[in-house]
């Protein structure tokens, strides 16, 4: 997965950069199909923003977090994004099918 971080009002540190890629990791571990991640973090007085948009194939899967602290901000943006791509997952996945194959049995 090719993982894109910009800063707006915030320089992007080496820590910063390290904590955002391992906390997004694990939505690869969900869904091996990702093709780039874009990560915005912003800082606004005291609120601080992270949004990122995941691309795969076919759709982008857009999430924002606020919140007073950077690193809280990241926290809550990857398990936003965690939950959309394991939601998208499931939309991929034929459930009917199976059903289909239960009721031919019979």
């Amino acid at each position: 997965m090719q993982m894109n971080i910009t800063g707006h009002h915030i320089e992007v540190t080496a820590a910063l950069a390290s904590y955002v890629e391992r906390r997004l990791a694990r939505i690869v571990r969900h869904f091996d199909l990702v093709i780039d991640t874009h990560i915005v973090l912003t800082v606004d007085k005291l609120q601080h923003q992270a949004e990122a948009t995941v691309r795969v194939r076919g759709e982008a899967l857009h999430a924002v977090a606020i919140d007073g602290d950077m690193y809280a901000a990241i926290d809550a943006l990857a398990d936003k994004l965690e939950r959309r791509v394991r939601k998208h997952k499931e939309k991929l996945t034929d459930h009917h099918a199976e059903q289909a194959q239960k009721s031919a049995r019979l």
